[in-house]
C-alpha cells in the first residue's frame, strides 16, 4: 500500500493525521469565552530593563593569578559574543516576563526604545548577538520565540546567538501550543514542503503525529491559524489568527511589536481606535484601589498597560523627541494616561524590578477583566 493509500484510508476515521476527538476531554483551564472576546489587554514594556540585569558591574571580575598558559587569547569572535553570566542574566527578564504575558493572557506585548537618542545605534547588524547593542531587537526576538508552539521554533527561529541559551527559557504552555491530553478546534501550524494526497494543496505541521492537508496553496514556513471543521472528512480552514480569541473566545498568546519611543506606542497602535483605557505605572501615582474602586467597573475595548525602567516612565519621556515638542515630559508624563498608579505603595525595597512590577501590577488589575465580557 502506498504512502497515499494510507493516507486516503485514515483519513476515514481522522482526516490528515488529526487525532480521534472522542480521546480528548475539553480543558477546565482553557475554558473559552462565549461568544468571543472582541476586547484585549496590551504591555508595554522599555529596553532600559535590560540595562541592570546584566551589566559589567554585576559579573565577577577576572582572576589575576592566572599563569600564560591559562590565559586565552581573545578573537574577535570572541568580543561579539556575551559570556555565559551576562547571556544568562539577560535571558531572565524576557522570561520572567513572558510568564506573566501567558499567566494574566495578556493579547500584545509592546517593546519600546526609552535611550537617550544619542546612544541609539543608527544601523544594527542583527544577525549577532543583540543583547547590548540593540535591547529592542533581543527583547522582542526572545519573546516571539517563547509564544511559537514549541514545534514551530525551529522552522520559524533559524539558529542565532540570541538563542544560545533558550534552554534556560520557561515554558509557557498557553492554550496554542500542542497538548496531547486537549483538543481545540483551532490549531497554529507552519506550512511544510511536501506532496499532499491530491497532488493539491499544502501540508502543514500542527503538531500532531503527521501533517495536515489545507486546500490552500502556501509557501513552506509560513504560519497559519486552521480551524479544524465538525465533520472530519473535510479539510481544515486557514483563518484570522484573532479568530481563535474573536469568534472562538480563547487566549491565543500575544503579538510583539517594536517601537522607536514612548509616543509610537500610542500612535502606531494596530487598532483602528487606538486604545481606550491606557494605565501608567509609577511610584508617585495614586494606588491601584483608589484608582479602580470596585464601585465603578471599567469598560474598555483595548486596554494598555505600560511600564518603565530602572528610572521610570519619566525618563522614557525625557527621551522622546515628539514629546519633547508636545511639553509632556517629567512630572507631566501622567498626561499621556487615563490612569497614573503606583503598584505597590508602601514597598519594602528602594527598587521595584518591572518583571516584578508585571506580576504585581497584573495581580492588582486582573479583575478589569477577569469576568469582562
Amino acid at each position: 500500500m502506498s504512502f497515499h493509500e494510507r493516507k486516503n484510508k485514515k483519513r476515514k476515521t481522522a482526516h490528515n493525521g488529526q487525532q480521534d476527538r472522542t480521546s480528548f476531554k475539553p480543558s477546565a483551564t482553557f475554558t473559552p469565552l462565549e461568544g468571543g472576546r472582541d476586547w484585549t489587554v496590551s504591555v508595554a514594556i522599555p529596553s532600559s530593563i535590560l540595562t541592570k540585569s546584566a551589566s559589567p558591574q554585576s559579573l565577577p571580575p577576572p582572576p589575576d593569578d592566572r599563569s600564560p598558559h591559562q590565559m586565552k587569547i581573545l578573537t574577535h569572535a570572541d568580543m561579539q559574543t556575551p559570556s555565559l553570566a551576562t547571556a544568562d542574566q539577560r535571558m531572565t527578564a524576557p522570561g520572567r516576563i513572558a510568564r506573566a504575558l501567558a499567566v494574566f493572557s495578556v493579547d500584545e506585548v509592546v517593546v519600546f526604545d526609552d535611550s537617550p537618542p544619542s546612544s541609539r545605534p543608527r544601523q544594527t547588524d542583527t544577525s549577532g548577538y543583540t543583547g547590548d547593542i540593540d535591547p529592542c531587537h533581543f527583547l522582542a526576538h526572545i519573546l516571539s520565540f517563547l509564544e511559537a508552539p514549541p514545534f514551530m521554533r525551529k522552522t520559524l527561529f533559524p539558529l542565532h546567538p540570541n538563542l544560545r541559551m533558550t534552554a534556560l527559557l520557561p515554558s509557557l504552555d498557553m492554550p496554542h501550543h500542542p497538548n496531547p491530553k486537549e483538543w481545540t478546534a483551532y490549531r497554529e501550524g507552519v506550512t511544510v514542503a511536501g506532496k499532499t494526497s491530491t497532488g493539491k494543496g499544502t501540508l502543514v505541521e500542527v503538531g500532531l503525529d503527521e501533517p495536515v492537508e489545507i486546500e490552500e496553496d502556501i509557501p513552506p514556513k509560513t504560519r497559519v491559524t486552521l480551524l479544524f471543521p465538525e465533520d472530519q472528512s473535510q479539510y481544515p480552514e486557514c483563518v484570522d489568527p484573532q479568530a481563535p480569541r474573536t469568534e472562538g473566545g480563547y487566549y491565543w498568546g500575544y503579538t510583539v511589536r517594536r517601537c522607536g519611543s514612548l509616543s509610537t506606542v500610542f500612535t502606531e497602535s494596530p487598532y483602528e481606535n487606538g486604545y481606550d483605557m491606557s494605565i501608567g505605572t509609577s511610584e508617585r501615582g495614586t494606588p491601584i484601589h483608589e484608582a479602580f474602586p470596585p464601585s465603578k467597573p471599567a469598560k474598555f475595548k483595548h486596554m494598555l498597560i505600560v511600564f518603565g525602567g530602572p528610572r521610570g516612565l519619566e525618563f522614557a519621556s525625557m527621551n522622546d523627541d515628539e514629546l519633547a515638542k508636545m511639553d509632556v515630559q517629567g512630572s507631566k508624563t501622567k498626561e499621556l494616561f487615563d490612569h497614573w498608579v503606583n503598584v505597590l505603595p508602601n514597598q519594602g525595597s528602594r527598587t521595584i524590578r518591572t518583571d516584578e512590577a508585571m506580576f504585581i501590577a497584573l495581580t492588582a488589575l486582573r479583575g478589569l477583566w477577569g469576568n469582562f465580557s
